[in-house]
């Protein structure tokens, strides 16, 4: 990155020299290894000299070669200009059987990064400078490219804007790359966690508020993919709100935030079934004005319940996986969200319309399950199953996920939301209208099965499951 605009990128050539000085020096070769991990590469570094010198000190270590000062400059010595496709196009001036020692400075360079260190006791410190200001002038970069691109694609805006947080995203990724860890810490806490569980004193994962399902889970746990599938009219957007209402207001204790992402149906229409559902009022009734007074007082309480609910519902139709990402980090950041409700998956559109719709699943897809892992949220997404269950008279599998791309590989838990069968004929039970059975088809850190639900159509609502008929 050249200067611009009279100012000079951000960049330290001291930390940089005390970087490579460390990297020579270091008989282990920890300290290049460290650099690999955090994705530096010779664009890291500010000084082209430096670029170069990494560049030859990285192809040692992949080598396996020796690594020390008269490697690098024997390497360097030997190889040409040509030999770095990169910095070939960059020297368009420069003779390209030029020997890179020579295009660096020669040997007192090299010496000189040697000499001017004791130790590698600051190596980190000066690798965390570089990344820092290489991630800085990332964003320079990025963030001017934006605004030149801003004066001529003006009639192209969802598309810029797309791209503009792409790149800012992809910086971001990389900033928070260095995220491995000794594997000691993750067993501590495992075992703390066993201890609370068996001591009564953990709660894991968001409970759903229904005893079966939270049974066979331990709860929705942060970081993961749900996904709720089902074919139309099984109540599967109904059980993802109910389960957002269980969740923001618990028959006990503090509601959790709830993000509910509704690309179907509208915000008040949502709210509608959701009060109705509350106040046992059927829909039907409300719009035939056939409401009796206690009616009427049940809705207006559980309306003043629900108004101060931590729910936050986008109804926005058409967005992308980028603008969810972007909305749900900002949301997140400002009001504190436990977890987020997408209805549903089929409905996103992909960032490139060109693309086949399957490749698009598959990115949503991908992205949604990157959203709960940022945000350490568990995302509930719904989906539609195809129609094969129907045509084979059979209940639904994982594989009858519709368009499935990488879900199934996404997914952490995978519900299939169906008409309740009986087991030895498997055909629909008389009571078929009200009982729905919950398919448990994957669960990456639990067991499979199923456990069933009573639905009230009328209400639109879904029960712990009883077999007595509801009055």
């Amino acid at each position: 990155m050249t200067e611009e605009r009279g100012r000079i990128p951000p960049h330290s050539v001291e930390a940089e020299e005390g970087l490579l000085g460390s990297c020579l020096i270091d008989p282990q070769q920890q300290i290049v290894s460290d650099c690999m991990e955090v994705g530096l590469q010779p664009d890291s570094f500010y000084k082209p000299a430096h670029k170069v010198i990494f560049q030859v000190i990285i192809d040692l270590f992949t080598q396996n070669k020796g690594l020390d000062e008269v490697s690098v400059m024997d390497a360097l010595a030997s190889r040409p200009v040509s030999s770095m496709e990169w910095l070939k196009r960059q020297q368009r001036l420069v003779d390209p059987d030029t020997p890179l020692l020579k295009l660096v400075g020669g040997a007192t360079v090299i010496t000189q990064l040697t000499n001017r260190i004791e130790s590698i006791a600051n190596a980190r410190y000066w690798l965390e400078i570089v990344r820092q200001k290489w991630l800085l002038r990332r964003l320079i970069e990025a963030t001017t490219h934006i605004a030149d691109e801003a004066y001529v694609n003006q009639d192209q805006l969802e598309n810029f804007i797309n791209e503009a947080e792409a790149r800012i995203l992809a910086i971001n990724e990389d900033r928070l790359g260095d995220s491995a860890q000794a594997f000691s810490l993750s067993v501590d806490r495992a075992a703390h966690m066993i201890r609370s569980i068996l001591d009564g004193k953990h709660e894991e994962g968001v409970l759903t508020g229904y005893v079966d399902i939270d049974k066979m889970t331990f709860g929705l746990h942060p970081g993961q993919m749900v996904v709720l599938a089902a074919r139309p009219s099984m109540g599967k957007t109904s059980l993802g709100m109910n389960i957002a209402e269980n969740v923001a207001l618990p028959a006990r204790g503090n509601g959790k935030g709830i993000l509910v992402f509704s690309l179907e149906m509208p915000a008040e229409q949502l709210a509608m079934r959701m009060l109705c559902g509350r106040a046992k009022v059927s829909m039907r009734r409300v719009r035939d004005r056939m409401l009796s007074h206690e009616q009427q007082r049940l809705l207006a309480r559980e309306a003043a319940v629900l108004k101060d609910a931590p729910i936050w519902v986008d109804d926005s139709s058409g967005i992308n996986i980028l603008e969810m990402r972007a909305k749900a980090r900002r949301i997140r950041r400002q009001h504190g969200i436990d977890l987020i409700v997408v209805d549903y998956l089929q409905l996103i559109s992909g960032t490139d319309s060109r693309v086949p719709r399957e490749q698009q699943i598959s990115e949503i897809s991908r992205g949604i399950k990157a959203m709960a892992k940022e945000l350490n949220v568990p995302v509930l997404v719904l989906s539609q199953l195809n129609r094969a269950s129907e045509k084979e008279n059979r209940q639904p599998r994982i594989s009858d996920l519709r368009e499935s791309g990488s879900i199934e590989q996404d997914a952490d838990v995978v519900f299939l939301l169906a008409a309740r069968r009986d087991s030895e004929e498997n055909v629909v039970v008389p009571q078929a209208s009200r009982e729905r059975e919950l398919i448990i088809a994957k669960q990456r850190n639990g067991p499979t099965g199923s456990v069933s639900l009573t639905f009230i159509p009328d209400f639109t609502r879904f029960e712990n499951y009883t077999s007595q008929p509801e009055e």
